[in-house]
């Protein structure tokens, strides 16, 4: 069907008589006023009975009092003298009540109710003018309940305040006595289709004196054309009923609503098999259409057919209102509701689009519109299209269980979206693709099926103070060169990540509270480069950002704490900026850099993490730099297993075990650092570790300020290696070191110590004012043990008592052996670093030197190895 068939179509009426005002004259009776009402005056001292009184035809009449209702000025066919005040009449010098005194004053509340509920609502507002009394009793709910209730079928008042507004209200709760009247005023002048009931009102006019304003047809069709012709305000009551494949054009500002008892949409149903049920088009930008259930329901579902169909279709120019109306469409293609074109701007509340086989809610073509408190559920795509520079506002939706995704935008769709409510899709919640740009904020997008937002294929987007959560994917997919911004959320207890980038994928993700996922809060890879900054991630089940696969970025200011994994992984050729980032407290490493992971490190603080504050291994090569490194319980920075990286300006205080762990064929530089007050030593190089440590400050940590082992070979140039706790520097266990231009000074123990077979290239280092406590122990005739207890490892000549039965890691101090084991068969084993077991009490003899026995068992060696990460396991 095309427009020209429908507007060429004359509405069909049924003919209704003209009602005849009947003449009154002054004397004579109304014919419609039952014979009780009827007054008569006696004479003086008469004694009539008050249900036989007859109109008084003496006194001149009065005409009622005028209601300021859209009812005024109609017929009405109650007796005129309810308007009339009579005479006093004296007998014998008292007064008498007159009819109308009695009728007014005297008659019980419950008669006069009992007439009041014969009367139709005019002659009500007539009879409320005659006196107070008349005014409280014709304005009783109870009479207007049930003559609203035989008009309009609304078993709760429906208020109309002004045009295009309607809503029902609970009677009891209205803060006005009568809700029944006042709606009853405000929905007075409207013509009513009522199929079968036309014919029935315009045969019994007497039956329905009064209300001649009110037109009713049989037909959707008839009472449009009806409307137009009669110049009428264009309010149509549909009334309880199925009608089905009528031709619903509307080119004109008319309101039609639904009118029924109980829910009302459900039971004033509109439905076509052929066309589109509604169709609006220019001239109908005032419309409004309300409280019944819209259908499309084609016996012949194909595209060929009904690809243009729709339950409602809004075009250009015009801007209709739909209000609490139930749309369904069973067609496979189309949407249950299509708003296309410039300047189709309708608003569409408190409606459920649900169970269509197709869109639910489709707007295209630059259309824009209010969407509002509805609810979009359970449709096979998605339950909302924008597309072409679509840019609607919806508010306050509950989109929900779609059979695809929840809102999708393409191809240059808008929109903004605040406050609705998105779960439980298929696919995503939200997805935004091919140059769409819409703006999302305070929405609730959980429990996906798969992702909560899916930004692609060169999206855009504002996603701004929302909450999403418990999405069985990511939280975010940002991919293929889309680049929204993502501000404000909080993205929560997801199954998979946060906020997933790759792809080529950018963005902006800023300020959002990221926690409690069960993958990475955030994850970074495949060339993608988002700006990441402000946000907090943390509490993760596993890490806090993870950059692989060559992934990119600027992740700056940020605070990532708390999660199970490191708080940033950097792998396979990646190249983020971290910058003036807050990570701590996490379960395992700060920051970890494996697997040729690169980028830059610079101006962050890292603290208080049960592993290394950063790693760095298999090839990774990172810029670290002006970062603060403190309170790890494994170390500031440990560099493993091939490792690199430019290490320069760092402050590195406070760990529980060395400032810097260097080994396995790794080679970083460091430079310019400070690495002080730790809880073990300053830096750790053994087991083939290489590196240049060049100008760095190392002062007072616990153990030495740089100890080389087991086959090492770093170089050290220009460091001051001073007030430490232990020794300055230790070389031991065949490994080697060239050491050029250091200061070494006020270390307790000494300046440098080199073990048994270490060979050393020097040059130009200045060894000054250490306290040299171990050489003075030992000049003193001291257990070493005494100096070191168990908790440090002195370097000087150390032996073992073969009558003691003493085991290759079991060490004994020169002064122990002269003293302790005098007369024992001993053996010097090298000069190397050990605390004295003879003075710890480990031995089967007492020492004599150290003072009362300590019952430690610790007999290391070397200093404790650093516990390397197994964050690759969970990977």
């Amino acid at each position: 069907m095309n427009s020209v068939r429908a507007t060429n179509r004359r509405p069909r009426r049924v003919s209704r008589p003209r009602p005849v005002q009947q003449e009154r004259n002054n004397g004579e009776r109304d014919e419609d006023v039952p014979a009780d009402m009827v007054a008569e005056e006696s004479g003086p001292g008469a004694q009539n009975s008050p249900y036989q009184l007859r109109r008084k035809s003496l006194l001149p009449k009065r005409s009622a009092c005028p209601t300021k209702s859209s009812m005024e000025g109609a017929s009405t066919s109650t007796t005129e003298t309810f308007g009339h005040r009579a005479k006093r009449a004296r007998v014998s010098g008292k007064s008498q009540d007159l009819p109308e005194q009695y009728l007014q004053e005297k008659l019980p509340d419950e008669v006069v109710l009992k007439i009041f509920s014969y009367l139709l609502e005019q002659d009500l507002c007539q009879a409320a003018c005659v006196c107070k009394r008349f005014s409280e009793l014709a304005n009783d709910p109870i009479l207007w309940k049930r003559l609203y209730m035989e008009v309009f079928e609304y078993t709760r008042p429906m208020m109309h305040p002004e045009p295009g507004k309607f809503y029902q209200i609970n009677p009891e709760e209205y803060e006005q006595p009568n809700p029944w009247k006042e709606s009853f005023q405000q929905l007075y002048k409207g013509a009513h289709v009522k199929p079968g009931f036309a014919e029935h009102f315009y045969s019994n006019p007497a039956r329905y004196k009064g209300r001649e304003n009110m037109l009713y047809y049989d037909t959707i069709e008839d009472a449009l054309g009806g409307v137009q012709e009669a110049h009428f305000d264009g309010l149509i009551f549909v009334h309880s009923g199925i009608y089905t494949d009528e031709w619903i054009y509307i080119e004109s500002p008319i309101t039609m609503i639904g009118a029924a008892p109980g829910k009302v949409a459900d039971k004033v149903v509109i439905e076509n098999t052929r066309d589109s049920t509604f169709v609006f088009m220019e001239g109908s930008e005032d419309a409004y259409v309300g409280y019944m259930t819209i259908k499309f329901n084609p016996d012949d579902k194909s595209a060929q057919h009904h690809n243009a169909h729709h339950c409602l279709e809004i075009t250009v120019n015009c801007s209709p209102n739909i209000d609490h109306c139930i749309i369904r469409s069973t067609c496979t293609v189309g949407s249950a509701v299509c708003v296309s074109g410039q300047g189709a701007c309708p608003t569409i509340k408190h409606c459920n689009i649900s169970d269509c086989e197709n869109v639910g809610l489709y707007i295209t073509d630059h259309a824009q519109g209010i969407y509002e408190d509805n609810e979009i559920s359970n449709n096979a795509l998605a339950g909302i299209w924008v597309k072409n520079h679509g840019n609607p506002i919806i508010r306050r939706n509950h989109i929900h269980h779609g059979r695809d995704v929840g809102v999708f935008t393409f191809d240059h769709g808008m929109g903004y979206f605040e406050s609705c409510n998105i779960h439980r899709n298929r696919i995503a919640g939200f997805e935004v693709k091919a140059y769409a740009n819409p703006t999302v904020v305070r929405c609730e997008i959980h429990h996906g099926q798969t992702g909560g937002i899916y930004v692609h294929e060169k999206g855009r987007g504002q996603f701004i103070e929302n909450k999403i959560y418990a999405n069985n994917f990511a939280g975010v997919w940002i991919t293929s060169n889309s680049d929204p911004t993502i501000r404000g959320n909080s993205i929560y207890n997801g199954n998979q990540g946060g906020v997933y980038i790759f792809g080529d994928g950018r963005g902006l993700i800023e300020m959002n509270d990221i926690y409690g996922n069960a993958l990475a809060g955030i994850q970074i890879r495949t060339n993608s480069c988002p700006i990441v900054r402000h946000n907090k991630i943390h509490d993760g089940q596993h890490g806090g950002i993870y950059v692989h696969e060559k992934g990119q970025g600027v992740i700056e200011e940020n605070e990532v704490y708390s999660n199970t994994l490191a708080g940033v992984w950097v792998t396979t050729g990646s190249t983020p900026v971290l910058r003036r980032n807050r990570i701590h407290s996490g379960k395992q490493v700060g920051v970890y850099f494996y697997d040729n992971g690169h980028g830059v490190l610079e101006d962050n603080d890292i603290y208080n993490h049960m592993y290394s504050g950063v790693q760095i291994r298999t090839g990774s090569n990172p810029k670290i730099r002006r970062n603060k490194i403190w309170g790890g319980q494994n170390g500031g920075i440990l560099v493993y297993n091939s490792g690199l990286g430019f290490i320069e300006d760092n402050e590195i205080f406070d760990n529980a075990m060395a400032g810097v762990w260097i080994k396995t064929d790794s080679n970083p530089t460091l430079r310019r650092n400070k690495i002080h007050d730790g809880r073990d030593g300053g830096i750790c190089i053994f087991n083939g570790g290489r590196g240049l440590l060049e100008e760095n400050d190392i002062f007072r940590n616990a153990q030495a300020g740089v100890l080389i082992s087991t086959n090492s070979h770093p170089v050290l140039r220009k460091n001051r290696i001073f007030d430490g706790f232990a020794a300055g520097i230790e070389i031991t266990n065949h490994a080697t070191a060239t050491l050029e231009g250091n200061q070494i000074f006020n270390n307790r123990f000494g300046g440098l110590f080199l073990a048994s077979g270490v060979n050393v290239t020097m040059k130009d280092n200045k060894i000054m004012n250490n306290q040299d406590a171990i050489e003075k122990a030992v000049s003193r005739g001291q257990c070493l043990y005494k100096i070191s207890s168990y908790t440090s490892y002195p370097m000087h000549d150390f032996y073992r008592c073969h009558t003691c039965n003493t085991t290759d890691r079991n060490a004994i101090c020169v002064n122990c052996i002269k003293k302790c084991h005098q007369g024992h068969d001993v053996e010097f084993i090298r000069h190397d670093r050990f605390f004295c077991d003879c003075g710890a009490g480990t031995l089967s003899n007492p020492c004599t030197l150290a003072g009362e026995p300590t019952h430690d068992t610790d007999t290391l060696y070397d200093s404790a190895p650093p516990i390397e990460s197994n964050t690759l396991q969970h990977n």
